[in-house]
């Protein structure tokens, strides 16, 4: 199999940007391989341009018949190319079915990568994908969190496997163009034409949208993701600096240091609170809270309560756990 040099030049020059050990011949790269078109391009784009230090896995959800014979095919594709693959069979929990197959997906890649010695993790995310995941949240009314899409860089959730998406710059058709040239076949999961599915709706609806500018959709994705990443460094920033802990109650004072109206940082920073409780709260509550303390209103939300007092005309917010309920 030979790729085109210029597309394996592209896809390393964009490996390089976002993976420091590109050039270091021990380090190795792991492909989250589903067999499909995008993950495929992946595959061959990687191991072509670093070959001998690739290795794949293919998540078994069991959740559709044909599932053990396409990861059979994702094994026989990785051994024509001489890359390193398992097949990791997984059981999906009860709920969200979507989000459930997430989360048992990444567990599964994350054991593996330890397992192997595989310290990034790349999966194929490309620049239609963050089109799509950014319109969508828009039209759910997301916050800036949500509209951020997704990063070239990060953690593989739950974990310290290092998590990229070099493709990010690519567009679905290219590759695609790519796997076509391989002459390798990709396998097609039924549920990505399955409507009842929002992303699929949106796909099917942008196939008609020519007047979208999907490179400016994803720049702008890219631009909010900075944007959340300045203030969530101002979050941490200003929360180190106007808050105390004595090992009961946190209190933080936000108007300490600019004395400015800072509702999106301070939703930050009661996230940060509920994390040093070990508690969890949704951007969405915690922005109800900030809302609520400002106009000096008590407020319980998963087991903190949080006030509000002046101390020495200064604004001053207090969490605590919340007191047991009596009973009986």
């Amino acid at each position: 199999m030979v790729l085109d040099p210029e597309l394996v030049e592209r896809f390393r020059a964009d490996l390089s940007d976002v993976w420091l050990d590109v050039d270091e011949p021990d380090a190795k790269l792991g492909i989250a391989l589903s067999g499909g078109p995008d993950s495929l391009a992946l595959l061959l784009l990687a191991s072509a341009a670093l070959p001998g230090r690739v290795e794949a896995a293919t998540v078994d959800h069991g959740l559709r018949p044909e599932s053990a014979a396409e990861a059979e095919h994702a094994a026989g594709i990785c051994a024509k190319l001489g890359v390193v693959h398992e097949t990791l069979r997984v059981e999906v929990g009860e709920g969200n079915l979507q989000n459930q197959a997430r989360l048992a997906r990444y567990g599964a890649l994350s054991d593996w990568a330890n397992r192997r010695s595989v310290d990034t993790l790349c999966t194929a995310h490309h620049r239609d994908d963050q089109v799509e995941t950014l319109l969508m949240r828009l039209n759910r009314g997301s916050g800036l969190s949500g509209l951020a899409g997704v990063r070239e860089a990060g953690l593989v959730p739950d974990s310290e496997v290092i998590l990229l998406r070099p493709l990010l710059g690519w567009n679905r058709q290219e590759l695609e163009s790519v796997v076509e040239q391989s002459g390798f076949e990709a396998v097609l999961d039924p549920s990505n034409k399955d409507i009842v599915y929002d992303r699929v709706r949106m796909r099917e609806a942008l196939v008609s949208a020519d007047w979208i500018d999907r490179e400016g959709v994803a720049r702008s994705a890219k631009v909010l993701a900075e944007m959340e990443d300045d203030i969530l460094g101002l979050a941490a920033e200003d929360y180190a600096l106007a808050s105390e802990d004595d090992g009961q109650r946190i209190t933080y004072r936000p108007l300490a240091r600019s004395g400015v109206y800072r509702p999106s940082v301070w939703a930050e920073i009661i996230v940060m609170v509920f994390e040093d409780f070990e508690r969890t709260i949704s951007r969405a509550d915690a922005a109800r809270m900030a809302e609520s303390l400002t106009g000096e209103t008590p407020l319980n939300i998963g087991g903190i309560h949080a006030s509000s007092r002046y101390e020495d005309d200064e604004m001053v917010w207090t969490f605590a756990p919340e007191n047991p309920r009596r009973t009986g």
